[in-house]
């Protein structure tokens, strides 16, 4: 079979496409995908009578890689990120009502607002407190208003 000769080559381009792959999703699946398949790639080189051994040695390097290697590269990597931010309840604005604000700056009503600290970023801040509002005062979301 002539075919096989060759289908080094396939395993070859496979694993490049999936490193490639996975400069863009960095997830760490494909990475190891791919080191199966340059594994694959040397045993259809020196065995080419059969296919099968290019497939077992594809699928037992991607498997180890995936089931023992890759958790302790995703705890490296969310190391070096730190915490993820998640606001609990749902996702948009209806997830920063409730959540704990603190005033940065004075803050009034809609013709003198002011800004606020929630979830590491500053947002605009009104208030419907007569007299407004301290810096540095600890507030909760009722209202989530534009964008």
């Amino acid at each position: 079979m002539l075919w096989l000769t060759w289908f080094w080559v396939i395993w070859l381009v496979g694993g490049l496409a999936l490193l490639g792959l996975e400069l863009h999703s960095q997830a760490f699946f494909a990475f190891f995908l791919a080191l199966g398949a340059f594994g694959a790639a040397i045993a259809a080189a020196l065995i080419r009578e059969q296919w099968w051994p290019s497939v077992v040695v594809f699928a037992g390097i991607s498997a180890a890689g995936l089931a023992l290697v890759r958790p302790v590269f995703v705890r490296i990597a969310e190391r070096r990120q730190g915490p993820p931010l998640i606001l609990p309840g749902p996702s948009g604005r209806g997830a920063l009502v409730g959540q704990q604000a603190l005033t940065l700056d004075a803050v009034g009503d809609e013709h003198h607002p002011g800004h606020a600290q929630l979830a590491g970023e500053r947002w605009l801040a009104v208030t419907d407190q007569p007299g407004g509002l301290q810096p540095d005062t600890a507030v909760k979301v009722t209202a989530v208003r534009g964008t």
